[in-house]
């Protein structure tokens, strides 16, 4: 289990590297509580990553298909989004996630922040539905 974790963890710290943004998300995640957040641009889409931790340690990866600006204004967008999710505790979970949220890209200072909701239908050790997995996520731009 520990090399799954350590397997994981080397996989998003290396996307990293070429992340648009990288910084924190607090708030729910599927059992943890705070995580490192980085987006990777694909054209006009993206790939949101978390890992979060917490009481275990979780893997959200997301696909972004819609990211588009609201109300004119190139610093506000919305996006959405589906992808998978994964928790490493005492019984393993994986799962399906779906992602909406809404950030702000202040012009001046390199800094993102945004919120979101990522609801999960966990389909492998235990069925279940997460609805609650809001977050507040905050992110250095690199240019």
């Amino acid at each position: 289990m520990q090399k799954i974790v350590l397997f994981c963890c080397l996989i998003f710290f290396s996307y990293q590297v070429s992340a648009q943004e990288i910084g924190i998300r607090f708030g729910d995640m599927t059992g943890n509580n705070i995580g490192i957040d980085a987006t990777i641009p694909i054209k006009d889409k993206r790939i949101h990553a978390t890992v979060s931790f917490g009481s275990n340690v979780g893997l959200d990866l997301i696909y972004d298909f819609a990211v588009a600006s609201i109300f004119r204004s190139p610093d506000l967008r919305y996006y959405a989004g589906i992808g998978l999710t994964t928790l490493f505790a005492s019984e393993f979970k994986l799962g399906v996630m779906g992602e909406l949220g809404i950030e702000y890209s202040f012009p001046r200072t390199p800094i993102s922040v945004g919120l979101d909701y990522r609801p999960a239908i966990i389909v492998i050790e235990k069925m279940d539905f997460i609805y609650g997995n809001f977050g507040l996520n905050v992110r250095y731009r690199f240019n």
